[in-house]
């Protein structure tokens, strides 16, 4: 039995199997990005199937490796922004590919646990304090519907034919390896010395935010504890809120820049003002986050340069 990833070559998908690599499994991939087998293996896969995550592929898989006994379902649309410019795209690559995988499961491996990367963006932008997983649903973007669907048909999946799931909703990840977002964008900026720069909202939104290595621990630790017949929501937030405005101070500290940051008033429509992990079922795990944001931002800054060296 082995370890599956979808999205394995990823941001998230990446950090994943080098702690699962790291631990000892035996790791395989299937989704979107070319490795060839060097590269692959470096990171830790023993196998990477390019391509849709469908029958043809995950029967690749098995056929190679034999079934999985755990599957990180990483595999979707990853971005607002692109869900609404390309809304049927992003359908299909969170939707589509969540169905496949479970009608795949139900016939070939029923008991391999299951563990889904969902997204806090199923709360909407009404919520204001540490939003619970019982808190009423109203996602503003596809992204956000998108990934509730997902939810949906994995509650469906557990009740009808007592798959073994467990569905975590992240909040605000970001670490070394994210080239997207406000702290690449910060970073862009600052390599460029610009001495002012201009961000959207007030600066006084409030994130959740979670270095990704903390986060694939998490997504580990959820496996461990997945049962059958028993569909799991737990949010993947460490409970602790920070306002953009102190990530853009912080970025500036570990560059050690003198840029002076503006904000316009003006948020994106269906931006949240507060989007906060309440975090009680994840201390039910006894999971603890190791990373510290001020050590976490130092990181990012230092992995922005060297790739800058590169």
């Amino acid at each position: 039995m082995s370890t599956w990833v979808t999205g394995a070559n990823g941001f998230i998908g990446r950090h994943l199997v080098r702690e699962l690599a790291g631990a000892g499994r035996a790791v395989h991939g299937v989704g979107h990005g070319a490795l060839d087998p060097a590269d692959a293996r470096a990171l830790g896969l023993q196998s990477w199937i390019n391509g849709e995550v469908d029958a043809a592929n995950l029967n690749a898989l098995a056929a190679l490796h034999g079934l999985p006994s755990q599957v990180f379902h990483l595999a979707g649309g990853s971005s607002v922004g692109l869900s609404i410019a390309r809304p049927f795209e992003d359908f299909s690559r969170t939707v589509t590919s969540t169905a496949r995988l479970l009608e795949w499961l139900r016939g070939f491996a029923p008991e391999s646990q299951m563990v889904v990367a969902s997204s806090a963006a199923v709360y909407g932008a009404d919520h204001t304090g540490p939003i619970a997983e019982s808190a009423a649903l109203a996602p503003m973007s596809p992204y956000g519907h998108h990934k509730l669907m997902m939810e949906q048909l994995c509650r469906s999946y557990v009740q009808s034919f007592g798959l073994r799931c467990a569905v975590v909703r992240l909040f605000s990840v970001y670490g070394p390896e994210l080239r997207k977002q406000l702290l690449w964008d910060i970073c862009s900026r600052l390599k460029s010395e610009q001495r002012s720069l201009s961000l959207g909202g007030t600066g006084a939104e409030i994130r959740d935010w979670t270095d990704v290595r903390d986060v694939v621990r998490l997504l580990v630790r959820v496996a461990e504890d997945v049962r059958g017949d028993d569909f799991r929501l737990i949010n993947g937030g460490s409970g602790r809120g920070t306002r953009v405005a102190d990530i853009a101070d912080g970025l500036i500290r570990n560059w050690g820049s003198n840029t002076v940051v503006s904000y316009s008033g003006v948020a994106r429509p269906g931006d949240p003002a507060s989007l906060l992990a309440e975090d009680g079922r994840l201390r039910e795990l006894n999971f603890d986050w190791r990373l510290p944001l001020e050590r976490g931002l130092a990181d990012y800054v230092e992995w922005f340069r060297s790739q800058a060296r590169a």
